[in-house]
Order: C-alpha cells, then structure tokens, then sequence
C-alpha cells in the first residue's frame, strides 16, 4: 500500500520535468479539453436535469407538514444541487466515463509499447501523456458543474410546475431565499479537486499497465474504483473545511 502511494507521488512529480514546448501542450491541452468535457455534456445535462427533478419530487412527497412554505422545496433543491450534487454525484458519474477512458488509453498504449517508443525519442512520456489530461481536467470539471447545477435546478422548476407542486413564481422565489453566495463557490472548488484526483489516479492506473488486454480492463475497473473512493474521501474533508 505505502510502496504504491510513493509510486503515484514519484509519478506525479515526473509530470513537472523534462516538459516539451508550450506550443506542444496548448494543442494536446485543447484536444483533451474537448476529448473530457465536451463529450460528457450530454450525460452530465441528462443526469442533472433528472436528478433535479427527482429531488424536487421527493422533498415535496415529505413535506406533509402544512406549516412548511412550499417554496422550500425549490430551496432545497438548489442547496441539494449546489452543495453536492453538481459536483461529487457528477464527478463520480464522470469518474466511470472519464476515468476508465483515460486508464484504457494509457493501459493500451502501454501494452502496445507506443508509451516505450516516446521514451526512446527522449520525450517524458508521462508529461506528455498525462499532464494535458490533468490540465483539461482541472479547467472543464468545474465548467461542468456549473452546467450540472442550472440544468439540475432547471429539471427541479420542470417537475415542480409541470406536477402542479407548485407555481413557477414559488420556485423562483424559493431560489432566492437566503441564498448565500459561497455556496456557489464550493461546487467549483470541489469539482476542480475532484478533476484532479480522476485524471491523476486514472493514468497512474493506466500507465503503469502490464500484460495483455485483460490487464487494461483490470487497470479501468481499478482506476474507477480507486477515483471513486478518492472523491468520497475528499469531498468529506472538503465539507469540513469549506462549510
């Protein structure tokens, strides 16, 4: 277990030196930005809308009590999605897209020897392999919380007023009520750590990949599980120290 977190430290640090061009990276850096973000637009806008309105439903299905404002409903939606669900539902959601996609590329790419063939040229392949997945991840996992939590509260005001739970002026009003403005800070702060954790266990996971086919969908299964674990942990330490 230590010889293996040494391992992943010693790995991260070999993305830092010997580094190619800039003009190298911003190329690699857009086509990965596209490769992890842009493709995950759509499960990310279809699980957050009904996520939403999930949430929606099953807080208003428990509030019996006729003391309770109906506009607490859209409340709790909103601080549902911006406190946790744009960010560690999401992330782990990404985690099985993004992690096992960037573990089998690697894993592949080891196994076919493509990796050994870059350090023959004398290029550090973990640098430039890893660190523009690392970098695109950073940058477009928070953009996609962001995304996550409109569409989430978006797919809460859909089920609210098209249930008839309650009218469309309720929900809105129930957005704004004691809003606190870093709440909407720490979706991003979590989701950019979140980025991180996944892209940098996944290629660790991948690149350090050995044996044959069935070894790389070891190494995806491993860099998923692992991820998961990672954001759980995390995003715990993280509540305690932002809220």
């Amino acid at each position: 277990m230590l010889s293996t977190v040494g391992k992943f430290f010693m790995f991260l640090g070999t993305l830092f030196i010997r580094r190619e061009s800039l003009k190298v990276y911003w190329s690699r850096f857009i086509d990965e930005c596209l490769s992890l973000g842009n493709n995950s637009v759509f499960i990310i806008s279809i699980v957050a809308i009904f996520i939403g309105a999930v949430v929606c439903v099953q807080t208003y299905s428990n509030l019996v009590s006729p003391i309770i404002p109906t506009y607490v409903v859209s409340n709790i939606v909103r601080d549902m999605m911006l406190l946790e669900l744009s960010s560690t539902f999401m992330c782990v959601v990404l985690a099985g897209k993004v992690g096992s996609n960037i573990a089998g590329e690697l894993g592949t790419m080891r196994i076919t020897e493509q990796i050994d063939a870059l350090e023959v040229m004398g290029i550090n392949s973990a640098s430039y392999l890893v660190l523009p997945k690392l970098l695109a991840a950073i940058v477009m996992f928070p953009l996609l919380a962001v995304l996550s939590g409109f569409l989430g509260i978006f797919g809460g005001y859909l089920a609210g007023t098209l249930t008839g739970i309650l009218t469309p002026e309720e929900y809105i009003y129930g957005i704004r009520f004691s809003f606190v403005p870093f709440n909407a800070v720490i979706p991003l702060v979590k989701a950019c750590v979140f980025g991180f954790l996944i892209a940098t266990i996944s290629s660790f996971k991948g690149f350090y990949t050995s044996g044959g086919a069935l070894e790389v969908g070891q190494s995806s299964t491993a860099a998923v599980t692992n991820s998961c674990i990672a954001i759980l942990v995390a995003d715990y330490l993280l509540a305690e120290l932002l809220t």
